[in-house]
């Protein structure tokens, strides 16, 4: 089995990089961000530079850039999702999780099946079709069977208009074996953050468990795709330490797993350091990351890995999920509950964090709708098999574009026909009438002939 070399992440490269970038000219600024239209991605260096810009010009040029890559590639879509936590039992002590072993103001719970079955059934008739399986970092008697039973449950309840068609999962670390049997299970996306790259304040604030262990963390994402998990998706959680420092060091991680497997992260996801029930560290985050810096750590990851999706959860406002849309975020959860059983009982205080953005799924849906993105439910690809390198290789060309603008106004017409409110249903049919008349070529052509399938009474249509 590959081992990643004792350097995998070198911090010294990464301080390195950003004091010799420090101070930049407008003139190398605007020379990264010519590359960067390139859509080939950009280097360390390249990455240092953005890092530095504070001027409100460069600012404006920084996000220009980062709303032309994000129209380019994704054009209007924003992937829909949902997390489902099923347990909140954890065996670690990390100073910024409400989850962590010693915290005795939340209330434990772990979800037998049958629970499994009614949040998920109640995330259907929602209308959501992906989720994000979450669970606290230690399990039930069956042990990681119980995560396994878990995606099954999920994948087997039915309703009338639905069903969850892609189940991604956010779990502890595994070893290549276990790995192998969440990829036997179905899954979509194995999803891991390591926290923070930044090793001495890796240990700070995990001061129990076997998540003390950064090389097993740090390492898991090389386990999973030797295992055949070829989508598999990464972050870190801002707050902890220096954000240019936790940027320079995850293109080091992305790029050692393009060096040994040809293909880098699905997703980047990018949460901030929210309040937690007993944390005072969740309160007061070591390194603040402001609403200024947060966005421009969004667009530079936009145009360092332009065609990874980029991740918003609800741990945001609604007003700065909306600020990030033109930056380069293509997936958004919404609707979101982070305790176990949310979605039947509401029991904030034994969620994993606080969420700034508590709209129902409606609500995001209309809103998003009414700016002009298109809410997108599609799971053709991983469906289909185009994962992994299979969808760089159409994504790179922008073929991608011919399936997914199709596929996302079909499964946006089949939300609007099987859940929606009225007012976001007369929302919705405008955009999807705008989007596909300003479609052409075979594109159009299969826009609507999707569309007037699902208009027809047929679900889950595709291409």
């Amino acid at each position: 089995m590959y081992k990643v070399p004792a350097d995998f992440i070198n911090e010294q490269k990464v301080w390195e990089t950003i004091e010799q970038n420090q101070n930049p000219e407008p003139e190398r600024i605007r020379e990264v961000l010519a590359k960067a239209k390139e859509m080939k991605g950009l280097n360390m260096a390249d990455v240092a530079v953005l890092t530095c810009i504070s001027d409100p010009e460069m600012l404006g040029e920084l996000f220009d850039t980062a709303n032309h890559l994000k129209e380019t590639i994704y054009g209007k879509r924003l992937v829909i999702f949902a997390p489902l936590y099923i347990s909140n039992l954890c065996n670690n002590e990390c100073l910024y999780c409400a989850f962590r072993a010693t915290n005795k103001e939340i209330v434990r719970s772990v979800l037998p099946q049958e629970h499994i079955a009614r949040e998920v059934k109640e995330l259907i008739n929602q209308g959501q079709k992906r989720i994000l399986l979450v669970a606290g970092e230690s399990y039930p008697k069956k042990g990681f069977q119980y995560v396994l039973d878990s995606i099954k449950t999920v994948y087997d309840v039915k309703t009338e208009h639905g069903e969850i068609r892609r189940v991604n999962v956010n779990v502890a670390p595994l070893d290549t074996e276990e790995f192998k049997l969440l990829k036997d299970a179905g899954i979509g996306t194995y999803q891991l953050f390591q926290e923070t790259y930044h090793r001495e304040t890796y240990s700070k604030v995990h001061v129990g468990g076997k998540k003390r262990d950064y090389n097993w963390r740090v390492w898991a994402l090389h386990r999973a795709m030797e295992a055949g998990i070829d989508d598999v998706g990464i972050g870190v959680l801002f707050g902890l330490f220096d954000y240019r420092f936790e940027i320079l060091a995850m293109m080091q991680h992305i790029n050692e797993l393009e060096e040994k497997f040809g293909v880098g992260p699905h997703t980047i996801s990018v949460p901030r350091l929210e309040p937690a029930t007993n944390s005072d560290m969740a309160s007061h985050p070591p390194y603040p990351v402001s609403d200024i810096d947060f966005r421009k750590i969004v667009a530079i990851l936009r145009l360092a890995v332009p065609y990874t999706g980029i991740i918003m959860s609800t741990r945001e406002t609604a007003k700065m999920r909306r600020e990030t849309f033109a930056l380069g975020v293509s997936q958004i959860s919404a609707g979101s509950k982070t305790n176990p059983g949310g979605y039947e009982e509401e029991d904030e205080i034994s969620g994993q964090f606080s969420l700034g953005d508590h709209r129902k799924l409606d609500e995001v849906i209309k809103d998003v709708a009414s700016m002009g993105y298109i809410p997108s439910f599609c799971t053709a690809c991983y469906r289909l098999g185009r994962t992994g390198q299979d969808f760089m290789d159409l994504a790179k060309p922008g073929d991608i574009r011919l399936h997914c603008a199709p596929n996302a106004l079909s499964s946006f017409k089949e939300y609007l026909q099987n859940y929606a409110s009225p007012e976001t249903v007369e929302v919705g049919n405008k955009l999807i009438a705008d989007s596909i008349s300003e479609m052409s070529g075979l594109a159009k052509q299969r826009a609507e002939k999707l569309v007037k399938r699902v208009e027809a009474g047929k679900d889950d249509v595709y291409c």
